[in-house]
């Protein structure tokens, strides 16, 4: 682990919703979807259920995007933004089995609130520890997810969505095509 659980938990699930703004159609469609995605990033505290509560995460969305597609002034203009606007104080807490963490808006606070000073949380770690390059695009040229590299060696290259087979097979068939009479 290069950072803190924390601090990873939030730039995965960032990278995952940032994801489903998606190119290839709307990744989080209704409610059930993102109860699903709650789930799968297993978001603890209030989560309503509602319609309003999904266009909120939906409009969260954009303004995360930007984390990966700034510099460095804008990453910070960005998460200095989200943490005064969602009037973020940090504390130690302790749930789920959990090991104490940082949460920086009460459990009960809207779903996208805590997901914006999740997200903003974990990138200030990454301003803070001169890592902000883990924060990246993904290599295939025709794909416009993002991802975080928490690798000890900084090698990822490929998004979750199957890029990096993707990838691989084309070089393949082409190694091979080429060596076609």
């Amino acid at each position: 682990m290069l950072f803190a659980h924390d601090t990873e938990c939030g730039l995965i699930s960032a990278a995952a919703l940032v994801n489903t703004d998606s190119q290839d159609g709307e990744g989080l469609p209704d409610i059930a979807a993102l109860d699903r995605f709650v789930a799968a990033h297993r978001w603890s505290g209030r989560h309503a259920h509602t319609e309003v509560e999904l266009r909120a995460v939906r409009a969260l969305r954009p303004r995360l995007r930007r984390l990966w597609d700034g510099d460095l002034h804008t990453v910070v203009a960005v998460v200095n933004d989200l943490l005064r606007e969602y009037r973020a104080l940090p504390q130690l807490i302790r749930h789920d089995d959990q090991p104490y963490h940082v949460h920086a808006v009460p459990r009960d606070a809207p779903l996208a609130t805590r997901m914006a000073v999740e997200a903003a949380m974990a990138v200030a770690d990454l301003v803070r520890g001169d890592e902000l390059d883990r924060l990246r695009h993904c290599a295939r040229p025709d794909c416009a997810n993002v991802l975080v590299d928490l690798s000890k060696n900084r090698s990822r290259r490929f998004c979750e969505a199957g890029c990096g087979n993707r990838v691989a097979v084309n070089a393949y068939r082409a190694r091979k095509a080429a060596r076609r009479p």
